[in-house]
């Protein structure tokens, strides 16, 4: 009887575990960001190291203080990507995906529609956090989508090879 008891208390502690886990990685570190106009979607332009705002409405955007990539946004826009060619475009953009609660985002679609060309990804800000870049990136019909991705710097700087010199100093915490 004791056996069956201690099985059963392991089984429902692993269970417990389990869900607590799932739900922590899906639900629990995420938190509703509020809309800062002329902060939240602002684009690089070529030649400038100060990324210019430009007109959305509808924002919607999610983020966790447990990692620098997790930020997502949504928004819609009367720019079309041909209408802004003085920005800097991203090469290969991979969009991140996002918990299956956040409605708005949609990585494989927005994946698809850039690699139809249907959609263009464009440099937001340079280094939000060490080593991560905000990509914006806007579809022909005027919807916009936001992610952080690791950069360079940040790739080496997380996977524990030397940085070296072209990176600016990690600060210290």
């Amino acid at each position: 009887m004791t056996g069956k008891l201690l099985a059963l208390i392991l089984l429902f502690s692993a269970l417990l575990a389990g869900v607590g886990m799932y739900y922590l990685q899906v639900y629990g570190f995420y938190y509703e960001v509020e809309p800062q106009p002329g902060h939240d979607v602002a684009l690089l332009a070529q030649g400038s190291d100060t990324p210019e705002p430009i007109e959305y409405t509808a924002f919607q955007a999610i983020d966790a203080d447990s990692s620098p990539i997790r930020y997502r946004a949504c928004f819609e826009t009367d720019l079309a990507p041909d209408q802004m060619a003085e920005f800097i475009p991203v090469e290969n953009p991979e969009p991140l995906n996002a918990p299956g609660w956040f409605d708005c985002y949609d990585a494989v679609g927005l994946a698809d529609a850039l690699e139809a060309g249907q959609a263009k990804a464009f440099m937001g800000t340079k280094n939000i956090h060490y080593g991560v870049d905000r990509i914006v990136a806007v579809t022909q019909d005027g919807k916009g989508y936001v992610w952080h991705a690791l950069n360079n710097c940040g790739e080496k700087a997380y996977d524990g090879t030397v940085v070296g010199e072209t990176c600016p100093p990690k600060p210290e915490n």
